[in-house]
């Protein structure tokens, strides 16, 4: 079975994934799935370009997790999408030496629920767990997400609001 763990770059996927790594699960990075569909550039926010209807159309599902920040576009069998309070979301980005603006954009992403409202465009509610990492730990996490993955907790999603953020700067 495939589970995709998805959300917004810093909401904690990389960090989960290797929790869940260590606890003996097949985790793959959408990055090595994605390297040969990169068809260009984008030197204005410093990101590569993918032909993300090519990738989701050759990738072969497996038993395991592919965790990366638009993996919820992949066919899976459970997805996880992981959220993180925008203000949070923009520290832990400027941190890792995100541009104001890169960081911010995100942020607002964010705010507007961009990677769930993706989620429901491609795949049923039944199959989405949806998890606020904002101060979390990350064992606990993982923990969550097993018993998510194991059928121990059933979906929810469309409880985390971030709308008050909107009207801030953030």
């Amino acid at each position: 079975m495939t589970v995709c763990i998805t959300g917004t770059p810093g909401t904690g996927k990389s960090s989960v994934s290797k929790v869940l790594k260590k606890r003996g699960y097949n985790v793959v990075s959408q990055n090595d799935t994605a390297k040969k569909y990169i068809i260009g550039a984008d030197p204005d926010r410093n990101t590569e370009i993918i032909d993300e209807d090519k990738w989701v159309e050759e990738f072969k599902p497996f038993d395991g997790i592919i965790e990366g920040h638009i993996t919820h576009l992949l066919p899976c069998r459970r997805l996880v999408v992981l959220r993180c309070r925008p203000d949070v979301l923009k520290k832990r980005l400027l941190k890792r030496g995100y541009s104001e603006e890169k960081a911010s954009e995100n942020a607002m992403a964010e705010a507007l629920d961009v990677v769930l409202v993706e989620s429901l465009e491609v795949h049923p509610g039944d199959i989405i767990f949806e998890s606020d990492t904002t101060f979390a730990d990350v064992e606990k996490t993982a923990d969550e997400i097993e018993m998510f993955i194991e059928g121990k907790t059933s979906f929810r999603y469309g409880s985390t609001d971030w709308s008050e953020y909107l009207g801030e700067r953030i």
